[in-house]
């Protein structure tokens, strides 16, 4: 292995790690496709990707595919010339899809080098007729594929019979699908009737995007009818990009009493197979092709996924960005509470007024602490202090209006959400309608703090011995209760008598503080105390937005957008080094270091090794000739 491959390696394995980190939770538009387009392509590096690009000279998967009815396992029995797999009237006829090989090849395919996911039986060819051929059709074998070695399959060529893709069975249509996109090379079998249906030409078209090598078989077509059946048949192609691809057309005939098509119908078909198989120019180039056309395939699905990521992430950022804009702007609320004088109001407060607001307060300053000091002893003489009674009503009141601002934003953040269709997905089985049960008591707990705040302002400003002399003397509490008076005080929102109240407390408050603090003093410590208060508030309201994290975060866990596509442009780059030595590579004879240790076999009947088929089963034998039947049953049957 060339250090080009090795580094190819190590970034497919990064494209593939960012593919499987991307979170696509949300049900956007165009979520469904990403989600399936992104299981898809880990699923397609898995089976054909990785296993190719580790083997550049590793044999060609050749996928016989097509609609139903379309002869599928017919045309795979006639190219092997024995009934190997089953055919029939009854559809789906092929569930398990069958890998024919050489038993020179045995160790590429009966490991699980490719196609992983599918667990291997190994079969053994018996002699039988067509309809009687293969394994029984059992839908819970589906997940397996059955390895045939046989001599009459080319050397370094294996071909697999895969399921209808246009299957009545979701699981079946699934693994067809699968089954193609781990090809190497397409033979896609239609029909004279149903080479313009939908559901193939979507196909051709990704193989078209792939640049895969394709064959197309036009099976059952009418004596006489052939050329002007094959011009409409390759005129399509030639629109749909493909018109490189040769056209194989198998005349309607007669099966014979083995329900085979006679040699000569599909010699074209195995001279074309036989002919890539043998020459090693041609099958590097038909392996480097679907290689690089897959990786250039793979680079855009990847940027479309991105592109999905990106919605995911810009859907879940609005969101966020709602609810934290509701969350903020109720701290905003909670912040113009406490301007607009609401919670100065009732008698406390002229009582608060009463207690510090006389003229001899402010005459010389030891007569007024005489005089409240004789005021104080009366309040405790049957009637609450009036600084504990202030600083109650206030915490009181500050609580309420937080504890109501973001009820009000919980509510309005649920309504906001849950208007969209992804916002009721997202929501499905939560419920953040109502604030967080704890916020009364992280409320309460926010006033105490601020509270404490504030002592510790004041306690840094009375540095000095007369100041502190004079806030020891009023006490704290009151020097406190005065500072958040100041804070909260302002005519706004008031009326008449109540204008008086709060803003005659706001000025023997802040005269006080004056008194003790100095003017410029007094500014500093209420914008401080304001301040304080309103990054609390705000936090508060952070957190309960921060309760949709648990809803939201999924969503921008794993890889972003930018992500996938560095990662899906560093393999294209690397690919460019690894398609000059696909280019005209020799061929060379599998070697043990080709394949993971035990895979290979020096001897196809061996007993399997690690990793391979652990399952014999012999592919059931005829009892006899095929019984005459109609021409139209055998017509069905191919």
């Amino acid at each position: 292995m060339t250090e080009a491959t090795i580094a190819a390696l190590d970034r497919l394995d990064a494209l593939r790690d960012a593919l499987e980190d991307v979170a696509l939770p949300l049900s956007i538009a165009g979520a469904d496709s990403a989600r399936d387009a992104r299981r898809s392509a880990v699923r397609q590096i898995d089976d054909y990707i990785h296993p190719r690009l580790s083997n550049l000279d590793a044999p060609l998967l050749a996928v016989v595919g097509g609609s139903t009815g379309a002869g599928k396992s017919t045309l795979v029995n006639a190219l092997i010339g024995l009934p190997v797999t089953r055919t029939g009237v009854i559809r789906p006829t092929t569930r398990q899809p069958i890998l024919l090989h050489s038993p020179i090849d045995a160790g590429w395919f009966a490991s699980t080098r490719i196609l992983p996911g599918l667990a291997r039986v190994t079969g053994v060819v018996r002699e039988a007729p067509a309809n009687r051929a293969g394994e029984e059709p059992d839908a819970s074998q589906l997940g397996s594929v059955v390895i045939v070695a046989d001599e009459r399959v080319p050397r370094d060529l294996a071909i697999l019979d895969a399921p209808d893709v246009d299957s009545i069975a979701d699981d079946n249509r699934q693994l067809a699908a699968q089954l193609l996109a781990a090809a190497d090379l397409w033979l896609f079998s239609t029909t004279a009737n149903r080479y313009a249906d939908a559901v193939p030409w979507k196909l051709l078209d990704d193989a078209a995007a792939r640049d895969i090598t394709v064959g197309v078989v036009l099976n059952r077509v009418p004596p006489g009818a052939e050329a002007e059946v094959e011009a409409d048949l390759r005129q399509m192609l030639g629109e749909r990009g493909l018109g490189s691809a040769p056209v194989f057309v198998v005349t309607e005939a007669v099966l014979d009493e083995r329900g085979m098509l006679p040699p000569a119908a599909v010699a074209g078909i195995r001279s074309w197979l036989v002919g890539i198989a043998g020459d090693r120019a041609e099958r590097a180039r038909v392996s480097g092709r679907t290689l690089a056309g897959t990786v250039e395939r793979l680079g855009v699905t990847a940027r479309i996924i991105a592109d999905a990521r990106d919605e995911q992430l810009v859907v879940a950022g609005d969101l966020r960005k709602s609810i934290r804009s509701v969350h903020e702007d109720a701290a905003e609320r909670v912040n113009d509470a406490t301007r607009d004088g609401v919670l100065l109001r009732g008698e406390v407060l002229a009582r608060w007024q009463d207690f510090v607001g006389t003229s001899d307060v402010f005459r010389t300053l030891e007569s007024w602490f005489s005089r409240t000091r004789d005021q104080v002893t009366a309040w405790f003489q049957g009637k609450p202090a009036p600084a504990i009674e202030v600083e109650h009503e206030i915490e009181s009141g500050l609580h309420a209006v937080m504890v109501d601002a973001a009820g009000r934003a919980a509510s309005d953040s649920w309504a906001r959400v849950r208007q969209s269709a992804v916002g009721r997905q997202l929501t499905s089985g939560a419920d953040l309608a109502h604030a967080s049960p704890d916020l009364p008591e992280r409320a309460s707990k926010l006033v105490r703090d601020w509270q404490q705040g504030l002592v510790e302002l004041i306690t840094e400003q009375a540095a000095g011995k007369r100041t502190k002399a004079r806030v020891m003397s009023l006490g704290l509490n009151v020097i406190t209760v005065a500072l958040m008076v100041v804070v909260f005080a302002s005519t706004g929102g008031l009326t008449g008598g109540e204008i008086a109240i709060a803003g005659g407390s706001a000025v023997v408050g802040q005269k006080l503080l004056e008194t003790i603090f100095g003017e410029d003093a007094v500014r500093r410590l209420a914008a401080e105390a304001r301040q304080d208060l309103d990054s609390r508030v705000r936090l508060l309201m952070a957190a309960e937005a921060d309760r949709w994290n648990a809803l939201l975060d999924p969503v921008d866990a794993g890889a972003g957008g930018d992500g996938l596509r560095d990662a899906a442009a560093a393999l294209e780059r690397a690919m460019v080094a690894v398609h000059s030595r696909v280019e005209g590579m020799p061929h060379r004879e599998l070697l043990p270091s080709d394949v993971v240790e035990g895979e290979a076999m020096d001897d196809a009947a061996e007993a399997p090794l690690a990793g391979e088929a652990a399952e014999v089963r012999e592919l059931p034998a005829g009892t006899g000739p095929l019984p005459a039947v109609e021409r139209g049953s055998q017509e069905d049957a191919r």
